[in-house]
Order: structure tokens, then C-alpha cells, then sequence
């Protein structure tokens, strides 16, 4: 039986040209050659002396394995942080470097006073939604079709539709996400295009617990069926949650099912 080694990473902020310089190149192999919109190493480096965060993952020969990238700004008056890039090296995922990343950030951000993060995930993708709901408890505050346009890279041909999830900076340890126990008797909004899809939801009016569905690994399929399951998600994401729902959770069965779950708010008000 094959033992997998859990690596060993050291997490500190990019310091030298030639880090800077490999942060862009990972990010090149993550979101292509094409990708337009790259982080230059200038905006790196000089970000990091106004409260942004460029941090790496770094093995014990200095390896470049995965970065962090964020802006800090004011949003409604308090300090908040846009963590706007997270990316690790294929070999390196499914072992915490990612989570590990993250609380690094949240961290650096805690002694500067910085109150919230912020950053965009795409609802799609299952372990990303694994990650950032059930692993760092972030909240999801809104969804935004087309976050971000044609950006050249593959890995957004099916659209840039994005979750924007909020994380307090002073939880501290995150306990795991608490989802009702009735999910799995939760209906499942049905899936169709948005023409004609309030008719079909409009049926799951008061229902206090839905299920949105979406594929176990999106990435993995062709485009054309990956844009098939936006069309066919992005109505129920949108006429829920703007109708007094919110993200209470994402649950697994087995491989191959994956899903939200969405619960009503009491006493949230009615939208026709």
C-alpha cells in the first residue's frame, strides 16, 4: 500500500526578486500562458507596503509550492482585506497548504487591525467550496454572474460567475460548518435556463431547507457541459438568495453528488 507523505512547507512573505518572479510563473501554470490577468512582480512586491499580502508556501530548498495575494482598502468605512489569488502546485493540493495559506494571511491581516477578508470562488467547483465553507467557515455574502469577464485562461471557459464569501479576521480556529441534519430530505431546486426558471421555482416558495446541485468536478468535464450546469444553477443561486436564503452549508454523497444547501432565514421578507 502506497503511503502519501503529507510535505513540508514553510509560509513567509515573498521577499526576493526571483520570488516575485516565480509567484508570477505560478501563476501562469495555474491559469494558463493566456491569462490576462496576471499579478506583475512590481505590484507584488510594492503592495506589501501598503497592508497587501504576497505570501508563499516554500519548501526546505526554497521552492515556490503556492502563494496568497490581497489588496487591503476600507469598505463601508472599516479596514478589509480582498484576498484576491490562492494558488498551489499540483503535486502540493489535498494537503492543507491551501487552508494553511489562508490562516497565514489572516494572521499577518489580525496585527494590522484588519477586521474582514474577502474573495470570489466559483460556485462550480466542489473542492473550492469544500475549502472555503466547510474547512475555513467563510460566509457567503453574494453572487455575481460574470465576475470577471473573458480573462484568456481556460480554467474560466465556462464563465466567471463567483460566490463573494466574507471571513471575519477574529474567529480565530474555525469550528466545522454546522448544516441542518434534515439537508438530505431537502428538495432539489431544479435545474433550468433562466428563461422560464421563476415559473419552476417558484415552487420551492417557504421552503425552509433547498439542495442546488452542481457536478463533483466541473473542471474535469468538457466546456460545453460545464457551461450546461451554469445555465442550469446560476437561476436558482440568484432567485434564492435573493429571496431571504443564505449558504448553510456544502454536503457530499459519495464521489459523484455534490451539493449546497440553502436555508430561509426566519422572518425573511418575500420577493414575487
Amino acid at each position: 500500500m502506497t503511503q502519501t507523505i503529507k510535505p513540508v512547507v514553510t509560509l513567509r512573505a515573498l521577499r526576493t526578486h526571483a520570488e516575485y518572479a516565480a509567484c508570477v510563473q505560478l501563476q501562469r501554470e495555474t491559469w494558463g500562458q493566456d491569462y490576462t490577468d496576471t499579478v506583475p512582480a512590481s505590484i507584488l512586491k510594492v503592495s506589501q507596503m501598503v497592508g497587501g499580502v504576497s505570501a508563499g508556501a516554500f519548501t526546505d530548498d526554497d521552492e515556490l509550492v503556492g502563494f496568497v495575494y490581497g489588496l487591503t482598502g476600507l469598505r463601508d468605512g472599516r479596514i478589509m482585506h480582498w484576498s484576491h489569488m490562492l494558488a498551489v502546485k499540483p503535486e502540493y493540493r489535498d494537503h492543507g497548504v491551501g487552508r494553511r495559506l489562508k490562516e497565514y494571511q489572516r494572521e499577518v491581516l489580525g496585527r494590522m487591525g484588519v477586521e474582514m477578508i474577502y474573495w470570489t470562488f466559483d460556485p462550480l467547483v466542489a473542492r473550492n467550496a469544500h475549502l472555503n465553507l466547510t474547512r475555513l467557515g467563510a460566509k457567503v455574502d453574494e453572487y455575481v454572474a460574470d465576475m470577471y469577464g473573458d480573462t484568456g485562461s481556460d480554467l474560466h471557459a465556462f464563465g466567471t460567475d463567483r460566490f463573494i464569501v466574507s471571513w471575519p479576521v477574529s474567529n480565530g480556529n474555525v469550528e466545522p460548518r454546522e448544516v441542518p441534519r434534515a439537508w438530505r430530505a431537502a428538495p432539489v431546486a431544479p435545474k433550468g435556463t433562466e428563461n422560464g426558471a421563476d415559473e419552476l421555482l417558484a415552487r420551492l416558495r417557504g421552503v425552509p431547507l433547498v439542495r442546488i446541485e452542481i457536478p463533483a468536478d466541473v473542471e474535469s468535464m468538457p466546456v460545453g457541459e460545464a457551461r450546461a450546469w451554469r445555465a442550469a444553477t446560476r437561476p436558482s443561486f440568484v432567485w434564492l438568495l435573493a429571496r431571504g436564503y443564505r449558504v448553510a452549508g456544502f454536503m457530499t454523497e459519495g464521489r459523484r453528488r455534490s451539493y449546497y444547501v440553502l436555508a430561509r432565514d426566519a422572518g425573511a421578507g418575500e420577493r414575487p
